[in-house]
């Protein structure tokens, strides 16, 4: 049963799926180091959205330097863990779970929303908006809502087909093994029967829905809108998940990563209006994140895989500003060609969960981490 509470937190995790390149979009206009690396995937100088006298933002993130000029956007400069993986699987698992070293069974926001709710009283207190389940949001004995399309709505799994269910559980097992493959089928049958029972309730939400802000026409638009619909309907969901992609940009870079941040700072940007419109967005935060940023040099065309990313944090009542040290770009100072990370997300995952979300971050992280104080304690 829902237990709506509209003073408690909530926090909108939106995925970047396929590696976004960090050097391009948060970008530092005036080191030589940059352009003389990337002598065809760059932002002019003079196109760049600035932070500061060093670095700026991509000019496709205009409404997300709006609200940096605003005060409400934390950018946490090189972001990563150690020994960075630059497999799409292995590195998104490993954000996914908090646990770097180890294939780990269950999902950071799984864990999380255990702790909210440990008697699983509200089947909503996390919905996924998109297909199937993220590994982030999977824990045991957790119901998790994912919704592909609220208007038409449709509750996890999203893929019960036989012949789909199966193909999923198939790549479980070559991913994880046969243990892994066993753990989601038991999932699958606990879990959906569980998420079911918020059908019904997680249907009212767009009836009870105004708002004069108009969103964009594209999938995380829809899904950033549908976000605001169950939020502002006080179903006590309190952890909302969404991706939008694919950043995987090996060639056309300019052209495609220009649509993808387009897409994903103007839904943003009319989330967080349509948030503050109806007195929410001071009870939000936003986390932008993907699985890896690109090597420091550009293939001619695009970037390859590689490591040292960036992540923002977004809310009304964030702290504004630029949070860990960016990446050196010397020859003498990379990891292989790419950029080092200087701060662990997991210090950026232990800052929410403890300081917004009210949880030990110990617990679901796995260790300490140094937190940032882009949120009050």
């Amino acid at each position: 049963m829902a237990n709506a509470d509209s003073n408690k937190k909530n926090i909108v995790v939106l995925q970047l799926t396929g590696g976004n390149d960090a050097l391009n979009t948060v970008i530092p206009y005036n080191d030589g180091n940059y352009y003389d690396n990337r002598p065809y995937v760059n932002i002019a100088q003079e196109d760049v959205l600035r932070l500061d006298d060093k670095l700026g933002l991509n000019p496709s993130l205009a409404p997300i330097k709006s609200l940096w000029d605003r005060g409400k956007v934390a950018v946490i400069c090189g972001v990563g863990y150690p020994s960075p993986n630059r497999s799409h699987f292995r590195s998104m698992d490993v954000w996914h779970t908090a646990e770097s070293e180890e294939v780990a069974l269950e999902g950071w926001l799984g864990k999380a929303v255990r702790d909210l709710d440990p008697k699983a009283e509200n089947v909503l207190t996390g919905v996924n908006f998109g297909r199937g389940l993220p590994r982030a949001l999977y824990a045991q004995g957790v119901p998790v809502a994912s919704v592909g399309n609220l208007a038409t709505y449709g509750l996890f799994p999203d893929i019960q087909e036989d012949a789909a269910r199966n193909l999923a559980l198939e790549a479980f097992s070559q991913m994880y093994g046969g243990a892994g493959k066993d753990v989601i089928a038991k999932f699958i049958s606990q879990t959906g029967t569980d998420a079911l029972k918020g059908a019904d309730t997680l249907r009212v939400a767009p009836q009870r829905y105004s708002s004069s802000i108009e969103y964009a026409d594209n999938p995380i638009a829809d899904n950033m809108k549908s976000i605001a619909q169950v939020m502002t309907a006080d179903l006590g969901t309190r952890i909302f998940y969404t991706q939008h992609g694919s950043f995987d940009t090996h060639s056309s870079e300019l052209t495609t990563h220009a649509k993808l941040w387009g897409d994903v700072s103007g839904a943003v940007g009319d989330f967080m209006d349509d948030l503050e419109e109806h007195g929410a967005d001071k009870d939000t935060v936003i986390l932008l994140f993907s699985e890896f940023g690109r090597r420091i040099k550009d293939n001619g065309a695009g970037t390859d895989h590689g490591s040292g990313g960036v992540a923002f944090v977004i809310g009304g009542d964030v702290k504004g500003g630029l949070y860990g040290d960016f990446p050196s770009l010397e020859e003498d100072m990379q990891l292989e060609g790419d950029m080092h990370f200087t701060n662990d997300f997991r210090g950026t995952y232990s800052t929410i969960l403890e300081r917004w979300m009210g949880l030990d971050p110990v617990s679901i992280t796995g260790g300490n981490y140094e937190q940032f104080d882009f949120v009050a304690r």
